[in-house]
């Protein structure tokens, strides 16, 4: 059939096809875009339900997922090099641990990142930082100063232990009174800087440096003294106060655990910290604080806990010692136990009645096999289970005896028990580098075992259980050289102990039990003055 052309039909005109064309080309392209976006937008919040196959879902989901895991539910920052320090991620990451033990509030998150913020501003070596030094040189408190920058810092005193434990108490308080906490600098061989971008370490020229060794009770600005002398004026604030907060303070120094005081201590620019003690519990008993620890610590057993996962990363060189131990020795068993022990008896060891109490303590709550002295050898068949026993001494004896009874004889349950220890160094060695190092990478050690027994009155074994997550099992102190009945006991929390508390009450101005003040402080298991954080 012959198509007839209609004369009367009018095409478009060659303006009007381009456009048509252009039309066309854009429905093309918003169609593909279009069905992109269920790709490329950004991941929906967590409350909202995603239809995507997981395997479409964006890589930066996932990653920030990752980032999420790896800096502890957001406890610690993001931003810092990894290869600088190691230890900050490998300690779950590698080490295949759970994370923390509970989760870290909202609150305490954010608090953080506000105090990294003003350590970025106010930290060493900053415009603020070198404005506030100058005043030290005059010894009056600039009245300028009132809304700018304020310090604590804390000077190194005592053992390993005692020293982590009062660099914690001290990082709380500076939280609680927006202070920035400066440490006098001889642990940068063991930690490294926890803050993003700024050093937590005293300068070496900071002016008072050369002082610290003399301050004491007596010194004229030590603020205990103060009190004893006159009463104080707030015409004229000092420069610096000294805080002694040691185990051999006075009465007038405890005084800072009185609300009363802390009005004047917040207009002093530095305050200068000496302490070895874990004094967190008596922050606690203080109203002026309540509202805010409640809110940074709905569970009062984290403090330390979530504070020492945050602050005291160990430094490459350590980290070192910690991972080679625990992947030739500890990694590819069962169980790990961890059997801290201090002897705080004069003479050399090892002592039969402490070896008594630990193996009483252990086979009694059926933390290790006992032996069959009876039979040579076991005779199950298929695989045993297995177990890592980690001893920490200054002595081998201990783990000397012990790897040889679990050596000389089969365990009446057919596990076998392998027994480690990483060093004996004799005695305690504070001014050796090498010596804190071990010992610091121990407290790690004992940190990643799944049950722990530690000594009582021990600040080691205080900080591996609170970096651990972990309530120990706690030996009682032994008495004449005998092993007491009941051996051990389960602590009634992660949380250490305080050894030397005040007992007294500020409104009524008289002594008072303060371990019965509150339901969440409570009275040591090893130390029946101390006081101890629990969750109530």
């Amino acid at each position: 059939m012959k198509r007839v052309h209609n004369q009367n039909q009018k095409w478009p005109s060659p303006i009007m096809m381009r456009l048509i064309g252009l039309c066309i080309l854009s429905t093309m392209i918003l169609s593909v875009l279009f069905s992109l976006t269920l790709v490329l937008r950004d991941p929906p919040s967590d409350a909202v339900p995603i239809s995507v196959p997981q395997h479409q879902l964006p890589l930066s989901r996932w990653s920030e997922d990752g980032e999420r895991d790896k800096l502890l539910g957001g406890l610690l920052a993001a931003g810092l090099d990894e290869t600088s320090c190691v230890s900050r991620y490998d300690y779950d990451r590698v080490i295949n641990r759970k994370g923390l033990s509970a989760k870290p509030s909202s609150y305490l998150i954010s608090r953080l990142r506000k105090y990294e913020a003003l350590h970025r501003e106010c930290g060493p070596y900053t415009e603020s930082y070198n404005t506030t030094v100058k005043d030290l040189s005059s010894g009056i408190g600039s009245q300028s100063n009132s809304g700018g920058c304020k310090y604590l810092v804390w000077i190194s005193y005592s053992g390993l232990g005692n020293r982590i434990l009062s660099i914690a108490s001290a990082f709380l308080y500076a939280l609680l009174t927006n202070r920035v906490l400066l440490l006098d600098d001889d642990m940068t061989h063991l930690f490294c800087d926890p803050f993003p971008h700024s050093s937590w370490f005293l300068p070496p020229h900071f002016p008072l440096r050369s002082q610290f060794h003399h301050f004491n009770q007596k010194s004229a600005h030590s603020y205990g003294k103060m009190l004893k002398d006159k009463p104080l004026t707030t015409s004229h604030f000092p420069s610096f106060l000294y805080l002694h907060l040691a185990h051999d303070y006075d009465h007038q120094d405890k005084l800072f655990f009185c609300d009363e005081h802390q009005p004047f201590l917040h207009q002093v620019p530095w305050l200068l910290l000496r302490t070895d003690n874990y004094f967190v519990p008596s922050l606690f008993l203080m109203p002026s604080f309540q509202h805010q620890l409640n809110d940074l610590f709905p569970n009062t057993e984290t403090v330390f806990h979530f504070l020492a996962r945050y602050l005291f990363h160990p430094t490459n060189r350590v980290w070192g010692l910690v991972l080679r131990y625990y992947q030739a020795y500890l990694a590819n068993v069962n169980q790990r136990v961890g059997v801290q022990i201090r002897v705080f008896d004069t003479g050399t060891g090892p002592f039969q009645h402490v070896l008594d109490q630990i193996l009483a303590c252990v086979f009694k709550e059926n933390i290790l096999p006992d032996v069959d002295r009876k039979q040579a050898t076991n005779t199950s068949s298929g695989k045993p289970k297995s177990k890592a026993l980690l001893i920490t001494s200054l002595s081998s004896g201990y783990f000397e005896k012990l790897r040889d009874m679990y050596w000389e004889f089969p365990t009446t349950t057919a596990e076998v028990v392998g027994v480690f220890q990483p060093s004996h160094e004799g005695y305690q060695q504070t001014e050796k580098q090498m010596h804190n190092q071990k010992a610091l990478a121990e407290m790690y050690l004992l940190s990643l075992t799944d049950v722990l027994v530690t000594s009582a009155w021990s600040t080691f074994g205080y900080v591996a259980q609170g970096m651990g997550g972990l309530k120990p099992w706690i030996l009682y102190k032994p008495e004449n050289k005998t092993a007491p009945d009941p051996p051990c006991q389960r602590a009634m929390s992660m949380e250490p102990c305080f050894h030397a508390p005040p007992f007294y009450d500020c409104k009524a101005k008289k002594g008072i039990d303060t371990g019965k003040i509150v339901p969440h402080v409570r009275h040591c298991e090893d130390m029946s003055w101390g006081l101890k954080l629990v969750h109530n």
